[in-house]
C-alpha cells in the first residue's frame, strides 16, 4: 500500500525528517508514536503533498505509484485522504457542499451519512466555522466516509475531543477502517482483523483510539528518525513507563524494542 524510501524533508532550511524507511501493508493499521516537534505532523503532511513540506531525499511509493512530487488533488483521486490536526476554517463552503466535493459516489446520500456521526444538524454551516473539537473531528470523517480512501492518515485524532466524541469518533474510525462505514460494535477483534480493508496510519499521544480500533504494528518517530517497532500497547505502556528519552537510547545504539 505504502512504502517510504530513506525520506528527507525540509521546511524551509530546516531538516524534519531524516532518512525515514517505513512500508505500511494493505489493509494494515499502523500506529506512530512520538514527542511534539518530532516530525509525525510532517510525515502526515509529506504524505499528503503539501507544498511546505519539500523533500530532498527519497521517495513516496503509494499502491505501486511514485507520488514523491505528485501534487495533492491527485494523491487524493488516488485514494489517500487525510483527518487533520486542527484543519482550517473555509467561510463560505457548506459542509454539504464539501462532502459532496469529497464523494467518490455522487449519488451518496448525505444527510444519512452525516446522521452517523451525529453531524446532519450542521450541514447548512460553512466548514469547521465556529466548531468545538468534537465537531471538526465529525466533519472530517464524514468526509473521509464520503471520499472512501485506501489509506487514511489521521493526525491525533482525540486532540480536543471529550469522552463522550471520542467513543463515537473511536467507532466511527474503527468502521472507516473496516471498510464499514456504520460500524457494528459487537465485532470482536478478530473479525475486524479479517475484514480491515482500509489502511491507516494514525498518529496518538494519548493511546486513547487504541481501545476502539485493531492496531497491527507501531513505531516512535523521535528526532526526525523512525525507532522502536513493536506491538502498539507494548510501545505505549513503554512510554508511560519510562518516557520518550528511552528512544534516545534506542537511536544512538541501534536497538529497539520488538514485540
Amino acid at each position: 500500500m505504502l512504502t517510504i524510501e530513506n525520506l528527507h524533508v525540509s521546511i524551509g532550511d530546516r531538516e524534519v525528517l531524516s532518512g525515514l524507511d517505513l512500508h505500511l501493508r494493505d489493509g494494515e493499521t499502523f500506529i506512530l508514536f512520538g514527542p511534539n516537534g518530532s516530525g509525525k505532523t510532517s510525515l502526515l503532511m509529506t504524505l499528503m503533498g503539501f507544498e511546505n513540506y519539500r523533500v530532498t531525499g527519497g521517495k513516496i511509493i503509494f499502491k505501486g505509484e511514485d507520488i514523491t512530487h505528485m501534487p495533492v488533488y491527485e494523491r487524493a483521486r488516488l485514494g489517500l485522504g487525510m483527518s487533520f490536526q486542527r484543519p482550517p476554517t473555509i467561510h463560505g463552503l457548506t459542509n454539504r457542499n464539501m462532502v459532496s466535493m469529497c464523494a467518490r459516489d455522487k449519488d451518496i446520500d448525505i444527510e444519512e451519512l452525516a446522521r452517523k456521526v451525529n453531524f446532519d444538524k450542521f450541514l447548512e454551516r460553512d466548514v469547521n466555522a465556529g466548531f468545538s473539537g468534537g465537531e471538526i473531528k465529525r466533519s472530517e470523517l464524514l468526509q473521509l466516509m464520503a471520499q472512501k480512501p485506501s489509506l487514511v492518515l489521521f493526525d491525533e485524532p482525540e486532540s480536543g475531543v471529550d469522552l463522550e466524541n471520542m467513543q463515537l469518533i473511536g467507532k466511527v474510525v474503527r468502521g472507516l477502517l473496516d471498510g464499514d462505514v456504520e460500524p457494528r460494535p459487537d465485532k470482536s477483534m478478530k473479525e475486524l482483523k479479517k475484514a480491515t480493508r482500509t489502511s491507516g496510519l494514525i498518529i496518538t499521544h494519548t493511546g486513547y483510539i487504541l481501545d476502539y480500533i485493531n492496531a497491527d504494528r507501531g513505531r516512535v518517530l523521535y528526532g526526525g528518525h523512525l525507532c522502536c517497532e513493536a506491538r502498539p500497547r507494548d510501545i505505549l505502556e513503554h512510554i508511560r513507563q519510562y518516557g520518550y528519552q528511552e528512544c534516545v537510547r534506542c537511536l544512538s545504539n541501534g536497538t529497539e524494542l520488538r514485540g
